[in-house]
């Protein structure tokens, strides 16, 4: 696809980009005009992206859950790039277990990453964005915030809280004039790696992938770049009336 620029001089953060939407997305951005710091704990896929992204992209080392880590990696953007005006929340995993299944320690760690990285993420974006003129902060929910499972306790759970916190940081940046919207993307069922652990969790991943996709009313599961395509346009200036909102893509799952 050709560049058109849709975030060109934009400087963006993205998380968990060594696969799947993270990649998809850091790759889109780059390509639409960002200059992009990928960020994973995977060092080597994330560097070998980053580098075939080009001058455009760097690569470093991000564990969401770690504050310092976070404190780190926006002071490396800044001083890489001179700026930073997006940060895509994406980094997540995933776990296919009921309440009663679901351990303590399981359920802290899925809201440790999936939740706590999306709160230090804003926390510490939030100062930078506001220095460099203002921007977006795009946080990677899922379908499952906003549509339960019996088998998704502790997912669910942590996704739904990306919903609202998303809610309270762009209420709050609107109170205090930082310029900077927070919405937030709700994907159906994507083919990515987080999907791939769950389903092969089960006793037949095929079986389950099909029934996954028989559940959405378009019929299919969704692909990274569907994704990648709403996180542009969260990132330019084309949704500069758009805060605290859902953008959901769940091929008619949650119409039903």
């Amino acid at each position: 696809m050709t560049m058109s620029g849709r975030v060109h001089g934009r400087v963006a953060l993205v998380t968990g980009a060594a696969s799947g939407l993270g990649a998809a997305s850091a790759t889109a951005l780059a390509r639409e005009g960002a200059r992009v710091l990928l960020t994973d704990v995977q060092d080597d896929p994330g560097q070998a992206l980053a580098t075939s992204l080009g001058e455009a992209a760097r690569y470093t080392r991000l564990d969401v859950t770690q504050e310092e880590d976070w404190c780190r990696a926006i002071g490396f953007a800044i001083a890489t790039f001179g700026a930073l005006h997006v940060l895509v929340n994406n980094a997540g995993i995933g776990m296919l277990a009921d309440v009663e299944s679901t351990s303590l320690e399981d359920w802290r760690r899925v809201h440790a990453v999936n939740l706590d990285g999306t709160f230090l993420g804003c926390k510490h974006a939030i100062p930078a964005i506001r220095a460099s003129g203002g921007g977006s902060i795009i946080n990677v929910s899922s379908i499952s915030g906003i549509v339960a499972g019996h088998n998704l306790a502790a997912y669910n759970s942590s996704k739904a809280a990306v919903r609202h916190l998303t809610k309270s940081v762009a209420l709050h940046c609107a109170r205090t004039g930082s310029r900077i919207r927070c919405n937030s993307i709700h994907p159906t069922f994507v083919a990515t790696p987080i999907l791939d652990a769950m389903l092969q969790a089960t006793a037949d991943p095929e079986a389950a992938r099909r029934k996954l996709a028989s559940q959405i009313p378009l019929g299919a599961i969704g692909e990274p770049d569907d994704i990648a395509f709403a996180v542009v346009y969260l990132a330019s200036d084309e949704s500069k009336l758009m805060t605290g909102a859902e953008l959901v893509l769940d091929g008619g799952l949650s119409a039903r």
